[in-house]
């Protein structure tokens, strides 16, 4: 998947579980010269509440460090918002996680992210789908 069809994804996946709200807007920024942001959900038809996105997709062993989420944060300073949420396939490194906790940006791995779009039933779809069944106690 392109890097910009994932941001979509990414943005779609945020409304989905309900932070664009009951009339906000979500959209994807532009492909280059986004400024650091990569996805803007408005959560009220006025948008005075935006929740910022940084998406990266990134090979499993490359993971995300602290300056990546400290340019995340001056990105999202410059927009006069004080929180973000940053997005990666892959991990976070220590460092990151602490700058992530100090910055006010919740972070999302590729575990998490998994998870996520298996419960909320965005970009995936059930292939097969298993009944088991154990005897009733109550009945017997």
């Amino acid at each position: 998947m392109n890097p910009y069809k994932f941001e979509n994804l990414m943005v779609q996946l945020l409304s989905v579980m309900g932070y664009k709200g009951d009339e906000g807007q979500d959209l994807v920024t532009q492909k280059s010269n986004d400024h650091g942001i990569d996805g803007i959900i408005n959560q009220d038809p006025l948008g005075l509440q935006k929740v910022y996105l940084q998406v990266k997709r990134y090979a499993p062993d490359n993971s995300v460090q602290m300056p990546e989420i400290t340019a995340f944060s001056g990105s999202i300073k410059l927009k006069h918002a004080d929180r973000g949420v940053f997005i990666t396939t892959s991990t976070f490194t220590q460092g990151a996680i602490n700058a992530a906790k100090d910055l006010n940006i919740t972070l999302v791995n590729g575990e998490m992210l998994t998870n996520l779009m298996i419960q909320y039933q965005v970009g995936v779809e059930v292939k097969e789908h298993y009944m088991t069944y154990k005897i009733d106690g109550n009945m017997f």
